[in-house]
């Protein structure tokens, strides 16, 4: 089973106020540093590993200079068998995407985007404290394509108050009419250790949160976009290969402070400290699920997606499972007898369904 490569860039321009991701302030000199740590880990994985998906996530890997990239690319391509038909993301903020950075990206080997567009409204960018205009994050849409990349996902943000149905809406008639091929839509929770957390902007209250999740499956899947995981959307073919990794629990490796990977069975993470990557001779990891492969896990993951889970595939839990489930069928959960699935009604509630399905 080919792997995945994530790796984690911790670099933002400035931190929004809602994200718990872990990232540093940029700096020209910190990044040639981390490069080189990046590369001598990519450079300790195991000869002739198999690998078809590598992501940069971040932080906001599209800060990195394109040769740095390139440069990181090379180096995994020398240590794996990196397949001819890879996909490699890179998330990318739309200031970022310029028509220069567009090709040096595109020649360093990425072949798909992935936009931090987060809203298609003046006032909710403002409250998210993102830096570009909706018609900037328009433009930087449309300059990926004509840049030659086919492989476009946006990401969306959904739960503020100010998200009246006629406004999501018009953002997702419009989001859907962009050549993108995918569209990851997030329920915004407040995180702890954010300035959210301090200073909380007006959300929607629970029905009308669930109202507009309904409203985007409804015209999303209207507009063809297949509603395959909890909050992904993608047109036939462009589901993100490296994210159904996760939720498959198929192996995938992790550099980078901050960084996961999942192989052999186990969970592992990096600290959350820039400084230990860099000065490391090997990044240090330590087990954060020693079953990552329990029945539970995969019924968890599993019911995140459209797909479902095979019911052969947990056969210790089959009797119990389908016992459960059937108060839930066929609002929140369908099964065929062979798998079980969640409907969109059941997406909305997932953690409500999961506790009934697992909690012992």
């Amino acid at each position: 089973m080919s792997a995945g490569i994530y790796i984690h860039v911790p670099f933002c321009a400035t931190k929004c106020p809602y994200c718990d991701f872990y990232s540093v302030r940029y700096s020209a000199e910190t990044v040639q540093r981390y490069a080189d740590a990046v590369c001598r880990n990519l450079s300790a994985l195991t000869m002739g590993l198999d690998a078809d998906t590598v992501y940069f996530g971040g932080g906001t890997p599209s800060l990195l200079p394109a040769d740095l990239i390139a440069r990181m690319l090379d180096t995994l391509r020398q240590r794996c068998q990196l397949s001819e038909d890879a996909e490699i993301t890179l998330e990318a903020n739309p200031l970022t995407a310029t028509a220069d950075r567009l090709a040096a990206w595109r020649s360093a080997g990425i072949n798909r985007l992935s936009l931090g567009i987060q809203s298609l409204d003046a006032e909710i960018l403002g409250i998210l404290g993102r830096k570009h205009t909706p018609q900037q994050g328009l433009n930087a849409v449309l300059r990926a394509a004509d840049a030659g990349f086919a492989n476009l996902s946006i990401d969306l943000m959904l739960g503020l108050k100010q998200q009246s149905e006629a406004l999501w809406a018009h953002e997702l008639e419009t989001a859907a009419a962009l050549p993108v091929s995918h569209i990851s839509a997030y329920m915004l929770k407040i995180e702890p250790q954010t300035p959210y957390a301090a200073h909380p902007p007006a959300l929607l209250d629970d029905e009308a949160e669930a109202d507009r999740y309904m409203q985007m499956h409804e015209n999303l899947t209207a507009a063809g976009f297949h509603h395959y995981e909890i909050s992904n959307f993608a047109r036939a073919g462009a589901e993100s290969r490296h994210n159904c990794k996760y939720w498959r629990l198929e192996p995938y490796y992790g550099i980078g402070p901050a960084a996961h990977s999942c192989y052999g069975g186990v969970r592992y993470a990096v600290s959350r400290d820039l400084e230990a990557f860099c000065a490391a001779p090997a990044q240090i990891q330590t087990v954060t699920e020693p079953h990552a492969e329990s029945e539970s896990e995969r019924i968890m993951l599993g019911l995140r997606m459209a797909e479902g889970i095979c019911m052969d595939s947990v056969p210790e839990s089959r009797f119990r499972l389908m016992r459960r489930a059937k108060p839930l069928i066929p609002q929140y959960l369908e099964s065929d007898g062979k798998t079980l699935r969640m409907t969109p009604e059941g997406f909305l509630v997932s953690n409500a369904v999961l506790t009934q399905l697992l909690d012992d």
